[in-house]
């Protein structure tokens, strides 16, 4: 079967705040080639005023990439936008969905689609600032802001303003009252609602985020979005993305077992070890890997209660893996024990 020609917003993990960082990237990298990768939510004043190589280098392992800013001020984020482009992004992408109380204060995230006028003048200079596509995440709605008409006219007016695509959380957002993890877990997931926004706006790249826990989910999505975004769940049980290149994608390709994902992985973390990062910042985004199977619990408590340790290194993963049994690590997608299953004793 040929590679396939499909883009990456196909699949893609979301952003999410303090997991997708670069470690968490590279650990995905080894799972899947094709899957489009987000960074964490940065501001635009942390790139601006901040440590910009701290928050925006990356390794070229980790392509496709898409930085996710924050961020109101159309200039700063203009800014933000040509900085990022020099750094090898391969997408800019304007954060709107986020319902924190921090990003509410700072007149970004969520309430942005309250002023959808104040998104396409940001969209506009960010397009003026790169060659790189930019792209938007938002929310069905927020507050009584919620009929489809609200969300329409938000679309609507944010693609005149030259952005493309969409990623929609298919989810309202309360701004007050819920927690920003209320809001990922009691408002209704609503897939029918961006289902009739991809039917209004036929010429738009519509990407669905919410809900989606397995590749068969993603997989049921692409029946009608362009591309299907995996939260929590690519986080939680990170080896369902294994499968992603051969099922999603279609290339020709043999998914990687658990042993090979870690293996591949350990050249980043030694590397990072080298530059005085401690063990548990790299490996604390693979804690996931065994979900379900003989062996989690073993491999998740070796290394959290080991990886902080000053000294810590690639014996305590060693440590980890030898916990594991061999059938577990060395099983593939498709197979029982290359299957996610809820967390059990191990």
């Amino acid at each position: 079967m040929p590679a396939s020609p499909l883009p990456p917003h196909t699949l893609s993990v979301a952003p999410m705040m303090d997991w997708t960082d670069r470690h968490c990237r590279a650990f995905h990298r080894t799972l899947t080639r094709r899957t489009l990768l987000y960074t964490e939510m940065i501001t635009t004043g942390a790139i601006l005023h901040g440590d910009r190589d701290r928050h925006l280098s990356f390794g070229e392992a980790e392509h496709p990439v898409a930085l996710q800013l924050g961020g109101s001020d159309a200039a700063a984020l203009a800014e933000c936008a040509r900085i990022a482009t020099g750094y090898g992004y391969d997408e800019i992408n304007l954060n709107c969905g986020c319902p924190s109380d921090r990003v509410s204060s700072g007149s970004f995230g969520a309430c942005l689609m309250a002023s959808p006028d104040v998104v396409a003048r940001a969209v506009e200079a960010m397009r003026g600032a790169t060659t790189l596509p930019v792209t938007v995440k938002h929310r069905i709605g927020i507050d009584d802001l919620d009929r489809y008409e609200h969300l329409a006219h938000f679309v609507r007016t944010v693609a005149a303003a030259g952005c493309e695509t969409m990623i929609v959380h298919a989810r309202k957002a309360w701004l007050s009252g819920l927690s920003p993890r209320e809001n990922r877990e009691i408002p209704p997931l609503r897939h029918d609602v961006v289902r009739q926004l991809k039917a209004d706006f036929p010429g738009l790249t519509i990407v669905l985020n919410g809900g989606l826990l397995t590749l068969e989910d993603a997989q049921n999505a692409l029946a009608w979005a362009d591309g299907a975004m995996i939260g929590r769940a690519a986080y939680h049980t990170p080896f369902l993305l294994a499968a992603a290149d051969r099922d999603v994608f279609g290339e020709a390709v043999t998914p990687p077992t658990r042993r090979e994902a870690i293996e591949a992985f350990l050249p980043h973390v030694a590397a990072e070890l080298e530059g005085g990062q401690p063990l548990n910042r790299m490996m604390r985004h693979t804690l996931g890997l065994f979900a379900g199977q003989p062996g989690a619990r073993h491999w998740k408590r070796t290394l959290s209660e080991q990886g902080h340790k000053p000294g810590a290194g690639l014996p305590v993963v060693r440590e980890a893996l030898a916990g594991v049994p061999n059938g577990v690590l060395d099983a593939r997608p498709g197979t029982p024990e290359g299957q996610e299953t809820q967390p059990v004793a191990g």
